[in-house]
């Protein structure tokens, strides 16, 4: 009897500690993984090569890429011409271009002019050769030359010195001889008329045009000191505008001295030819022949 009751004891007793041990081992069982996948790759997978057909990650959006500025549209006119230094200069240089106009515009005109009045002699000079000589006398051929002709003044001039006997200091012949020189003086001196005009310019007009550059290049340089930096488009603009004034010095110049030798050198021409004839016609006068 008691063997039996110690056997019921101790059947209960196991099954009691069996129940108890199996609920104390799933107590202290690990908990399952996540079902997430983990983010830390291994080192065989970080190595493995991604498949080609694999789908590209995800790329978070980030901010556009700013649009390039809109380049200005070409408005067909120069920022640094003269229309652009015209209106952003000072009443300096503005006083310069004006001064160079003036210059310009004198010089084109006197030459034309004196080209034009140099012209006429020289062909008066050929009538004279025509018409004068070959006239059956002095007064003949006097009328035969144009009214306006410096070589009907000189001939003029000549006769009125020959009607006298001269003085008591002088004979006729010098008497005569002084009257055509003054003539020919005053003719000399009738062509010479804006001559020098033309040499002023070609001697003054460059320094005129580098004073406008030095004035220019000093504004410049003073607004580079206000803004404190010395950028490209600064100092382009200002010295580049300041520099036309020189090249319009340069082109006022040039034709100025060119027209002033070519000038020169046919009144030279037209001097002999007066010469000449005066010449000729004081040896008539004296001789009263041909």
């Amino acid at each position: 009897m008691i063997s039996k009751k110690l056997a019921l004891a101790a059947a209960l007793f196991f099954l009691s500690g069996a129940s108890i041990g199996q609920a104390v081992a799933q107590s202290n069982a690990p908990a399952p993984a996540a079902a997430t996948p983990s983010t830390t790759a291994t080192p065989d997978q970080s190595a493995a090569p991604a498949p080609a057909n694999a789908a590209p990650a995800a790329v978070a959006p980030s901010d556009p890429p700013p649009a390039p500025a809109a380049s200005p549209a070409p408005t067909g006119k120069n920022p640094y011409g003269l229309g652009a230094l015209w209106g952003n200069s000072d009443f300096v240089i503005k006083g310069v271009l004006v001064i160079l106009g003036v210059m310009s515009i004198g010089t084109w005109y006197l030459f034309i002019t004196k080209f034009w009045a140099q012209s006429v002699v020289l062909s008066q000079s050929r009538i004279v050769d025509r018409r004068f000589w070959s006239s059956a006398n002095l007064n003949e051929g006097i009328d035969k030359l144009p009214k306006n002709s410096l070589f009907r003044s000189t001939a003029e001039g000549g006769v009125r010195a020959s009607s006298g006997q001269g003085t008591g200091l002088v004979n006729l012949n010098d008497w005569i001889g002084m009257s055509l020189n003054r003539q020919l003086e005053e003719a000399n001196a009738q062509m010479q008329t804006g001559i020098a005009f033309l040499a002023s310019v070609g001697s003054t007009a460059p320094f005129v045009g580098l004073f406008g550059t030095v004035w220019g290049i000093l504004n410049a340089l003073t607004a580079i000191g206000l803004a404190g930096q010395a950028s490209i488009d600064k100092v382009a603009g200002p010295v580049g505008e300041a520099l036309i004034t020189t090249a319009l010095g340069l082109l006022v110049a040039v034709p100025a001295v060119l027209c002033y030798n070519y000038l020169v050198r046919r009144n030279k021409v037209i001097n002999e030819k007066l010469r000449s004839f005066a010449s000729d016609l004081q040896t008539y006068l004296i001789t009263n022949k041909k």
